[in-house]
């Protein structure tokens, strides 16, 4: 069939159904479902279809609800450590040099793309090739449950960091300064009041979406009109809120949108621009440096004093390179800076890293476990706060997630286990709320290799885990962890799903608890207690 003729019968809902086949058939392998998004954007670029406004949109909105979210999770403390802010100055700088040194002696050669490229323009593309994808690495942190452990805190405040120099970037290539007025956006400080009383009152059903949407749209407009990229708009707004008690209800009620209207942004990426021979071994070149990007990661955490297993899965979360290169590539193209073939070598280089990284998450603690003695080496001795070792020999039971389930575990247990009963909670203010209320409750990551190396004595006297953790992916990861530290106690998981029952059980859990089925359950025995009641 003519490429032109299916580009102009089909229709973007069309590409979204393709979207959908193709994850599908990825997920059935094992694989993220983005990556059969990406795999269906180069399919259909094949055949010469092009994306029209309506995917643009959903790209656009997927982008913008994803950076909003992430400002929801984000406070300005954690740029502040010199374990972020550190690490990626230092880590932009020494891949930027880098890539710019390779790029510049292959400049001397007749290879197509790379033959006469100026110093400038190398410097350029090293830079461009430097920054890690926000958009995939908190897409992935969210399927794992990983937003707010201390490996995905770390790596969202680095892309944050990396995403303030390419605004300050684009604003210096494009000569386009943020106005005057930008300095009117100090009075959204103030207004955060504001909003906070607005979200005390908006309920819980569609007007809490609906305002996390209209804010998150708002706030790229607003920052647009005055000259900065839309995107930090909805980070800043979201970042309005972090601290809010209903901050993490809003980011769960958005998540289906925002997973929705980006298949949109992956979709685009493999539509972007349809590469040659020439542009895939280009990018080939640019792939096989990306261990390189990986291990200087890997360096500068360690020698920020992270402990290995957090350098690790840290520098692993950042294992891609960024839709910034499509952002460069299409300016330089437009400047006469590059060829516009470029544009091409940076879609690729992006989608290849994505398909390489999604499924070498999945195996990095399994990676790690087999490596850890030579990884070991690179740890220094210094302890930052958070992963000193801890001293939890006489504990018995260990409840793992406290929310609102796993405090209710928690209270049940401590009846035949005072004493020897403590809770493990990923995010640090909320296990400061558990402490103040008398809890035993530490801030870890169950999930982390290490947290098992900072409690040795742990296992030994250990009859019961609970896991109650915010996300089925990360039961099972917790799971699987214990039973790889030789953990043969006794384990029980709460669930949503019955696929999820069966799936937790295949790896040990002795019994799961679905948290619909026995909320009903549960309900239904008191209203039966008290009809009896009222009859006699």
């Amino acid at each position: 069939m003519d490429p032109q003729l299916i580009s102009i019968h089909y229709s973007d809902p069309l590409w979204i159904a393709i979207a959908f086949l193709c994850g599908f058939a990825i997920k059935t392998i094992g694989l993220p479902p983005m990556v059969g998004f990406l795999m269906a954007g180069f399919m259909l670029n094949a055949l010469g279809a092009e994306g029209g406004e309506f995917l643009n949109a959903t790209a656009d909105l997927g982008i913008t609800l994803l950076l909003f979210s992430i400002g929801l999770k984000l406070k300005l403390q954690s740029l502040a450590k010199v374990e972020v802010w550190g690490v990626a100055t230092l880590h932009m700088t020494m891949t930027t040099l880098l890539i710019a040194t390779m790029v510049s002696l292959l400049s001397y050669t007749s290879l197509p793309l790379l033959s006469g490229l100026s110093m400038e323009t190398a410097l350029l593309i090293g830079f461009a090739m430097s920054f890690s994808s926000t958009v995939f690495a908190v897409k992935v942190l969210d399927e794992l449950g990983a937003t707010s452990a201390r490996h995905g805190k770390i790596a969202i405040s680095v892309l944050v960091v990396q995403d303030i120099a390419a605004v300050v970037f684009l604003a210096i290539s494009i000569g386009k300064l943020p106005s005057l007025w930008a300095l009117a956006l100090i009075a959204l400080i103030p207004l955060r009041f504001l909003l906070h009383k607005i979200l005390d009152k908006v309920g819980h059903g569609e007007l809490l979406i609906l305002f996390g949407i209209t804010l998150a749209l708002v706030g790229a407009d607003i920052f647009e009109l005055v000259g900065i990229k839309g995107d930090v708009g909805a980070l800043i707004l979201g970042m309005l809120l972090a601290n809010h008690s209903k901050t993490n209800e809003l980011a769960k009620a958005l998540l289906g949108f925002k997973e929705l209207f980006l298949v949109g942004f992956f979709l685009s990426v493999g539509m972007a621009a349809i590469p040659g021979l020439n542009e895939v071994l280009i990018a080939l070149l640019f792939i096989l440096f990306l261990p390189i990007k990986v291990a200087m990661y890997f360096g500068l955490f360690n020698l920020f004093y992270l402990r290995t297993s957090t350098s690790w899965r840290t520098s692993l979360n950042l294992a891609n390179y960024s839709e910034f290169g499509l952002i460069v590539g299409a300016l330089a193209a437009a400047a006469g800076w590059l060829p516009k073939e470029w544009l091409a070598v940076f879609a690729v280089v992006m989608s290849i890293s994505f398909i390489v990284s999604a499924p070498l998450i999945n195996v990095r603690d399994h990676l790690y476990q087999v490596w850890q003695s030579k990884l070991k080496k690179f740890e220094r001795a210094k302890r930052l706060s958070g992963e000193e070792n801890l001293d939890l020999a006489h504990i018995k039971v260990v409840v793992f997630g406290m929310g609102r389930m796993g405090t209710a575990a928690y209270n049940a247990m401590e009846v035949d286990y005072s004493g020897h009963l403590v809770g493990v909670e990923i995010e640090h203010e909320k296990a400061e709320r558990h402490i103040a209320a008398g809890r035993n409750v530490i801030c870890d990551d169950s999930t982390n290799p290490d947290f098992w190396a900072r409690v040795p004595n742990l296992i030994d006297g250990l009859e019961w885990v609970l896991l109650t953790l915010p996300t089925h992916q990360a039961n099972v990861n917790a799971a699987l962890q214990l039973k790889e530290m030789g953990y043969s106690g006794r384990i029980a998981a709460t669930t949503k799903y019955h696929d999820e029952e069966d799936a937790l059980k295949s790896i040990g859990a002795e019994f799961t608890f679905n948290i619909y089925t026995e909320a009903g359950l549960g309900f239904a025995n008191e209203l039966h207690q008290l009809l009896g009641q009222k009859d006699k």
